[in-house]
């Protein structure tokens, strides 16, 4: 699966467009994760422990993407974002999106 931020992919043309394909996971970043956080958070700098589970709600909504693309008969996703948003204390929406197309 082909999958780009840009809206066309080099030396494929686009045949069909199919519509709009996303992956959402809700993620907390956990006891332990988040007490090491806080108190690296007080000194301030890169928080390790925060990156990883950014990191894994990333690559999980970016595969539900993908699984969605798929299932619709996508050879592509074209335009593909993310998007993050705080909705509790602690708790945060990972969307990643995109269009997905059939290829000539």
């Amino acid at each position: 699966m082909i999958v780009t931020t840009g809206f066309d992919i080099q030396g494929k043309q686009v045949g069909q467009y199919l519509g709009v394909v996303r992956g959402i996971v809700v993620r907390a970043t956990g006891l332990g994760r988040g007490i090491i956080g806080g108190i690296k958070s007080l000194a301030g700098g890169n928080i390790e422990e925060w990156s990883v589970v950014c990191e894994h709600a990333r690559m999980e909504a970016f595969n539900r993407m993908v699984q969605h693309a798929h299932e619709i008969g996508a050879d592509a996703v074209i335009g593909m974002r993310y998007d993050a948003t705080e909705f509790s204390q602690g708790a945060t929406e990972v969307l990643a999106y995109g269009t997905a197309v059939k290829l000539n």
